[in-house]
């Protein structure tokens, strides 16, 4: 039985006249009717009538880049990378997002001259919200966009993770390439099944960076170890926590660590008040690793606070090795990332200049850099 407009219009409890407007983007429509609408032509798996239908299998020339915050470096860096790979590197163009849409969506396009011809690229902003994600790719879906790639580490619930294979898989079928780029495949540790949607998945060694990290701290004699994880539920939380504790369980300190783990969001705030917990828990840490190098920064003001001299007092960790890393004072020991290697090969992928790789899953490595943040505990 074919769907009609008038079905999405009765399931998102709209106007048939919403429900164009939404569609045609003609017309400025509330960002949670927005979603409310597009929810409805996913489930149904609407297609639209007339010639749209014809084209249904075929793409255009918009690549998406999905992003969870586009100000945070980790972030803007990969799809910098991308987007150069993508639009040839003419420079940046912005382009307006959607009427009625709530957030940004940036588009940077150029002239590549290369295998593909033109793009343009389009960064959409998620703020980490799946709801977000998965409108995002409705609307990717929609305008047939040639490839998607996807960014960052993935949420862990299972709800969300069959929605978003559902969502990929339609994708894949209309001709889309779809990759992920510092994410691992969905469901996360299982084997591709034969008809994975992903053409390929560039993941960071997330877990080996930070059993190293941990390494070079009890090398130097730390045993007293604070931990600032990000939010609970995301890929990149568990692995780098994993790593973590992998490395102090080998050490033979695997007991307590719960009491030095505070969870927070990825921001300067949340390795703030993370380190004042810690500190209250445990006066006598020596050493605090930040689940990334902003939430370090927020570490280091804590402590100073405190009249904590770094490392003197408290050497601090973080990872990713930002591009204000090496800056601040003192230079900060973190674990580097390839987020140039990994958003531009991704680009060259999304593209078919460069095939996936084999297996379609490649793990791209992550180095210790020890710097004047660390040193060997006072006594």
């Amino acid at each position: 039985m074919t769907v009609t407009l008038a079905d999405v219009a009765a399931r998102a409890r709209v106007s048939p006249a919403t429900v164009s407007r939404v569609l045609n983007g003609n017309y400025p429509v509330a960002a949670s009717t927005r979603e409310r609408v597009l929810r409805a032509v996913d489930e149904l798996d609407y297609v639209l009538n007339g010639p749209a239908s014809a084209l249904a299998a075929a793409t255009s020339d918009l690549v998406g880049i999905l992003v969870n915050d586009i100000a945070d470096p980790f972030f803007g860096i990969m799809a910098g990378a991308a987007q150069t790979e993508i639009g040839g590197g003419d420079g940046p163009r912005t382009a307006a997002g959607a009427p009625g849409s709530a957030d940004p969506v940036r588009g940077q396009g150029g002239r590549s001259g290369r295998a593909g011809g033109e793009k343009l690229a389009v960064v959409c902003n998620t703020g980490g919200s799946p709801e977000r994600e998965l409108t995002y790719l409705t609307l990717l879906q929609r305008q047939r966009a040639a490839a998607v790639l996807i960014t960052g580490g993935a949420l862990e619930d299972p709800e969300h993770i069959a929605a978003m294979t559902a969502k990929l898989a339609r994708l894949a079928q209309a001709g889309t390439r779809v990759v992920l780029c510092g994410r691992p495949p969905l469901p996360d540790g299982l084997p591709a099944a034969e008809n994975d949607p992903i053409l390929a998945a560039l993941t960071f060694d997330n877990r080996g960076g930070a059993r190293r990290l941990t390494d070079h701290l009890l090398a130097l004699g730390h045993r007293r170890i604070g931990y600032v994880a990000g939010p609970t539920g995301r890929t990149t939380t568990r692995h780098r926590l994993e790593g973590h504790r992998r490395a102090l369980a080998a050490a033979g300190i695997a007991s307590g660590q719960d009491r030095l783990t505070v969870h927070g969001p990825y921001t300067r705030a949340s390795g703030y008040a993370a380190t004042l917990e810690l500190l209250r828990r445990e006066p006598l840490l020596t050493a605090v690793v930040a689940a990334n190098d902003t939430v370090a920064l927020g570490v280091c003001a804590a402590l100073r606070e405190q009249g904590l001299r770094i490392p003197d007092d408290v050497s601090v960790a973080g990872f990713d090795d930002l591009p204000f890393a090496l800056d601040v004072g003192p230079a900060l020991t973190t674990v580097r990332l390839p987020l140039v290697e990994a958003g531009a090969r991704a680009g060259r992928i999304a593209l078919g200049r460069e095939p996936a790789p084999d297996g379609g899953i490649a793990t791209m490595g992550a180095t210790v850099l020890p710097r004047a943040s660390t040193a060997p505990p006072r006594g």
